[in-house]
């Protein structure tokens, strides 16, 4: 059995090697390193695959989020509400804005921010709601759009996670994760289902004119060089991770797919146990059928309910299996973001998450005999 990997980023290049390296070669010969040829086409490219109006690249998917805003001329004193479960760039920016982070819990199954603790968290200061498309797919778009609408906020999609997955509304109408807000970004950091060699990301909007200041913004702030109309910042996505993104890109509902596989399969073998949770899928399908394109399974996510889930990541270390905690600490409880407006009671969801989730080896390398032994290994250590 080949070795495991938590992402195999190896395997996956040798499938494109051919074509990265003389993209990269060709590069390197013209020297256009910085908003090169590469860089315009894959915008392009980009916007036609998620079927968006404007895709601005930038430096990384933090920085996606923090343009975003800037963006939106957000200020400081303006509440912004998010899941207090998931990684914490996207509390990061809000803080380094001096907005001000409104943390909320989430639901128990999808891991995704609740509607609900959206709506009591709302206040005369709320300005933007960033739901986190968490694992792999969309929060609930359907009711935050339309809480949005009716107190006039923001909508700022974090889509690091989530890139290529299909949402479908109640009427029927399917869009690709991160276009539907006001704004959305991602992360093209190289782990992510499209993800490049070293740092990127990218702000997706069908607003003209916001785009037009998302442009300004990324490139300190300039329309003509050396005008300065705008506080901006610097982050561009140079040529070589551009070059790399637009190798994968065609790629990337093959790569979805494949993830989808290993999640079925992951989900067929855990299906019953009676410790063990699945991922759930928001049409409910739990990933077992083959119809499905809501989760694009950046992560693969169980919880372990019978508390051995501490014992169960040294376990699964000894037998040579990686495995990763997302997350171990809530945002409400992280050093840097104490906040006596923080009720324990209000987070009993995210707060017993914590506790149980353990996600397991995901990538499009993935084979069967791999899966087997994953498995076989989870469910003999946590029955046992």
């Amino acid at each position: 059995m080949k070795k495991i990997q938590m992402v195999d980023l190896k395997g996956q290049y040798h499938a494109i090697k051919e074509e990265v390296n003389s993209s990269i070669a060709n590069i390197l010969e013209t020297s256009a390193f910085i908003n090169g040829s590469d860089v315009k086409e894959f915008q392009k490219e980009l916007e036609a695959y998620l079927g968006v109006k404007h895709v601005i690249p930038c430096g990384n998917g933090t920085d996606a989020l923090q343009i975003a805003m800037m963006g939106l001329e957000l200020k400081p004193g303006d509440e912004v509400i998010t899941a207090d479960f998931t990684f914490a760039a996207t509390v990061e920016v809000i803080a380094l804005l001096q907005l001000v982070p409104v943390l909320v819990d989430v639901e128990p199954d999808t891991f995704n921010i609740d509607v609900s603790a959206i709506e009591k968290a709302i206040t005369s200061k709320t300005k933007a709601i960033v739901p986190v498309h968490l694992f792999g797919q969309c929060a609930n778009m359907d009711a935050i759009l339309e809480l949005a609408k009716k107190h006039n906020l923001y909508v700022i999609e974090d889509n690091a996670q989530a890139i290529g997955a299909n949402h479908t509304s109640k009427n029927g109408k399917k869009q690709k994760a991160g276009t539907m807000g006001h704004v959305g970004s991602t992360s093209f950091f190289p782990s992510k289902n499209l993800g490049c060699y070293g740092d990127g990301g990218a702000i997706f909007t069908n607003d003209d004119e916001l785009a037009h200041a998302l442009r300004g913004i990324v490139n300190h702030g300039m329309y003509e060089r050396y005008h300065h109309d705008v506080v901006g910042v610097n982050s561009r996505l140079d040529s070589i991770q551009a070059a790399v993104l637009r190798a994968k890109l065609p790629k990337l509902d093959e790569y979805c797919g494949a993830r989808r596989n290993a999640a079925r399969k992951y989900n067929m073998a855990f299906a019953g146990q009676e410790n063990i949770v699945i991922p759930k899928t928001v049409n409910g399908c739990s990933g077992i059928c083959d119809t499905c394109d809501c989760h694009v399974f950046h992560q693969y996510t169980l919880k372990i309910t019978n508390e051995k889930r501490d014992k169960l990541v040294q376990h699964l270390s000894e037998k040579g299996i990686p495995c990763g905690v997302y997350y171990p600490i809530p945002l409400h409880r992280q050093k840097a973001y104490l906040d006596d407006r923080y009720n324990e009671k209000d987070f009993p969801v995210t707060n017993q998450l914590v506790k149980e989730v353990i996600s397991l080896p995901m990538h499009t390398e993935l084979d069967d005999e791999q899966i087997n032994y994953i498995t076989s290994t989870v469910i003999g250590f946590v029955n046992g």
